[in-house]
């Protein structure tokens, strides 16, 4: 249609929001259905928080604020990258956007000129590459492998450099994968950057808090101060509060950056809600005592998934170390038949045959950038995630 943008022909839709979507139309169809492909914990959010919005919308706090974000916002924002990062920002220095991915898009929609290369290791959020062409950047993909934990090596950033390299999205712990890097790990790919001073970098810390077994994040101008007036440290309430519909995301990062973004962000959409950023002050300032609680039952869950998909023919599961997803390998399917006769040839066959045949919404790995591999989020009940993969196991025992 001549009419539409010629952008919309270098994106593609959200592969997460599609399987939802069919998910819930067999469901509506009657069919039993069990969603696992939605980002979002099944927790509520936090009773302190709600309340905190409450008492705002009383007290008439409803009325426009600061294009990017309130002084009060921006205040609990500083100290928390203080108190957990080790990072000092300065107001002018921290922008809030309409969730974590606005405040992507308007770094990018900021920075990005035609011919201007991004670094994207896969597999990756679905919504980094388009982000990246529709700010009219190229998006360079980055492979991992299952045997390196879905993590790109020093070597491998080297190689993926150019003189068009202007940043590098950097998202530990990972989705679709879990994968987090130790401070080590950090260390070792910020000597590569150190060596190329047009590269910025960009942090999705979104999974932060969400951690495993001991594992402790870092961030990457925590761990070398050197690259700290050319990294975007971006975060928000959506994952560790159970905030996912109140929309807050956030940002620190060098003043020039952050004067940009909120030019982009006055011309869009303006301030976030004031209801949302009265309610994610609580979040920060107030009690964490919940997050443990959050992360032992996630905990549980991801070690459940893990020891059921490793019993299904065909499936091999690595255990992640943070955020609520696992990222298996279903290659020992490929090229096999299912029950009902529908042949594998890769991991969207994977992926629809399940659906169709056991009533199981996954993504497929094709969606993120590295295939044939499938992304599960245990971001539900135990009983939920527990028939499902029964299910599995029983299509993967049907495939010949």
């Amino acid at each position: 249609m001549a009419f539409l943008a010629d952008a919309l022909s270098r994106i593609k839709p959200s592969a997460t929001i599609a399987v939802t979507n069919k998910a819930r139309e067999l469901k509506a169809a009657g069919m039993n259905v069990i969603g696992l492909g939605a980002g979002e914990p099944d927790f509520d959010t936090p009773d302190n928080i709600k309340e905190a919005a409450i008492r705002a919308i009383r007290e008439g706090r409803t009325k426009y604020t600061a294009v990017d974000g309130m002084p009060e916002l921006k205040a609990a924002i500083a100290e928390k990258f203080k108190r957990e990062n080790r990072l000092t920002y300065s107001a002018k220095q921290i922008t809030v956007g309409t969730g974590g991915k606005q405040v992507l898009y308007n770094a990018l929609m900021a920075t990005l000129n035609p011919g201007d290369e991004v670094l994207v290791p896969a597999p990756y959020w679905v919504s980094y590459p388009e982000m990246v062409a529709l700010g009219g950047g190229t998006p360079v993909e980055v492979p991992t492998t299952l045997g390196s934990g879905y993590k790109i090596s020093p070597e491998a950033l080297e190689k993926a450099i150019t003189k068009k390299t202007k940043w590098l999205i950097f998202n530990s712990p990972s989705n679709p994968s879990g994968a987090a890097y130790s401070r080590e790990e950090i260390k070792a790919l910020t000597e590569v950057l150190l060596r190329h001073p047009q590269v910025w970098v960009m942090t999705d810390d979104m999974y932060e808090h969400l951690v495993y077994d001991g594992f402790h994040c870092h961030t990457i101008a925590e761990v070398e101060p050197a690259l700290y007036e050319r990294t975007l440290t971006t975060n928000g309430v959506s994952k560790a509060y159970a905030m996912t519909g109140w929309r807050i995301g956030y940002a620190g990062g060098p003043q020039k950056l952050i004067e940009a973004m909120a030019t982009i962000q006055s011309q869009s959409t303006s301030n976030p809600s004031s209801i949302s950023q009265w309610a994610a002050v609580e979040a920060l300032n107030g009690p964490q005592d919940f997050i443990p609680k959050f992360v032992q039952i996630f905990k549980e869950r991801r070690d459940l998934v893990v020891s059921m998909l490793n019993q299904a023919k065909g499936i091999s599961c690595p255990r992640p170390d943070g955020a609520f997803y696992v990222y298996p390998s279903c290659e020992g399917t490929i090229g096999k038949t299912t029950a009902k006769g529908k042949r594998i040839g890769s991991d969207e066959d994977f992926v629809t045959a399940l659906l169709e045949e056991e009533g199981v919404a996954v993504v497929q790995g094709s969606a993120f950038g590295l295939s044939p591999f499938f992304r599960i989020s245990y971001a539900t009940g135990t009983d939920v995630l527990e028939e499902a993969c029964q299910r599995i196991q029983r299509f993967c025992g049907g495939l010949s």
